[in-house]
């Protein structure tokens, strides 16, 4: 009885220890990319006048880039019957070196019970992302969310807004009811920063029955639209005020695996959006992206193609703010976790920001004239390819 009491500790044991360890996991994703950026200032100017921006712009690069590459570790483990403790740490890292510190990705502890479903508590990801069954685009054009420049001297291809990562939020994930094909995810972000700034919250449902079928629907509030514009101060021409914003969004998205129903191995999608922003004189961003992948037969490996069309009007919610953008792509496993990618692509952006309008008297000199609404035609092409490792 003894031996047999022993027996079974031990093996509870193994079991619990088995359980509670945690799995470390990552991705690395190194492309190099050929780059030609150009831009043109379209503002109608005095012949003394000039703005701070680049004009008559056009250069070609190569580039080596890190995408999305991570360092991560996540488990569970039992607390009652019922319910795990359930934990993730994840970082982003810069390959190719540009950074060197590590940024925090998806970071929580939270439970996950069986009847009450899933609590994640920390940094993580907006319900928005959930609904997100049709990009497809990798490597350079992976740009969903890259909306504004961070400087004039880095012009990069523009898109529609993306979902982004909550600080001191709370996500909560439905239990399966009677086996229904839905994922039902609510999330609650709150603003510790005591300025005048509301608390964001959102929610997302995705149907997916394993026919080949998936449609989405996502909604946020004062969470992925939270930022700061530079607004003019119409009292005083040479004055700018800097004021934050919030704001909602909307998504939806459909996509279906043609092959569960013709014999066709192509994949297609479709996702629209909506953001509206909390800024005076502000335009509803209105963002369409369709897709469409096939997989290709004739390699010795599992190999794809893929075509993708994004179109924004109103970018970052200015009004006659347009992006259109085609990126045609291809994947090729050499395993599982070893992918090759090649794609290349073409945008073009009317970029619009307020910035310096300056007077040059006869000496040459230049004076602040005034704060405007500067318009930009912005054109990117790139071309590149790398590789994909995940362990």
């Amino acid at each position: 009885m003894k031996k047999l009491l022993l027996t079974s500790a031990i093996a509870a044991l193994t079991i619990s220890a088995a359980h509670a360890k945690p799995e470390f996991y990552g991705k690395v994703f190194v492309t190099a990319d050929y780059i030609n950026s150009e831009a043109d200032v379209n503002n109608r100017l005095a012949a003394n006048e000039r703005v701070e921006a680049l004009d008559k712009y056009d250069e070609n690069t190569v580039e080596i880039n890190s995408h999305s590459s991570r360092l991560g570790l996540k488990g569970s483990e039992a607390m009652t019957a019922n319910t795990d403790i359930i934990y993730k740490l994840e970082y982003g890292l810069s390959v190719d070196g540009d950074k060197s510190d590590f940024k925090s990705r998806d970071t929580y502890l939270g439970i996950a019970n069986k009847k009450l479903g899933e609590f994640r508590v920390g940094r993580n990801s907006s319900v928005l992302g959930n609904v997100n069954n049709v990009t497809l685009t990798e490597g350079y054009w992976d740009n969903l969310g890259d909306s504004k420049l961070k400087s004039e001297n880095e012009l990069r291809a523009l898109n529609m807004l993306d979902d982004s990562r909550q600080n001191n939020s709370v996500v909560w994930i439905a239990p399966k009811y009677n086996e229904l094909p839905l994922e039902l995810a609510l999330q609650y972000a709150a603003n510790e920063s005591f300025d005048d700034s509301n608390n964001g919250f959102g929610a997302s449902l995705m149907f997916d029955k394993g026919t080949g079928f998936t449609a989405g629907l996502a909604y946020s509030k004062d969470m992925d639209t939270n930022g700061d514009i530079t607004m003019l101060d119409l009292t005083d021409p040479k004055k700018k005020n800097k004021m934050n914003y919030g704001g909602d969004v909307i998504r939806a998205t459909a996509s279906a695996d043609l092959s569960k129903y013709i014999a066709a191995p192509v994949t297609m999608g479709v996702m629209y959006q909506q953001a509206d922003y909390d800024f005076a004189g502000s335009e509803k961003e209105k963002g369409l992206v369709v897709s469409g992948e096939m997989g290709l037969t004739s390699f010795a490996k599992p190999a794809s193609v893929y075509l993708q069309y994004n179109k924004t009007d109103n970018l970052n919610g200015f009004s006659d703010s347009n992006s259109d953008q085609i990126a045609l792509g291809g994947k090729y496993k050499f395993k599982k976790n070893i992918i090759g990618h090649a794609y290349v692509g073409q945008n073009s952006a009317d970029y619009a920001a307020v910035g310096k309008v300056n007077k040059i008297n006869g000496e040459g000199k230049e004076k602040l004239e005034r704060y405007d609404i500067i318009r930009s035609d912005i054109n990117v092409f790139a071309v590149g390819g790398g590789l994909e490792y995940k362990f």
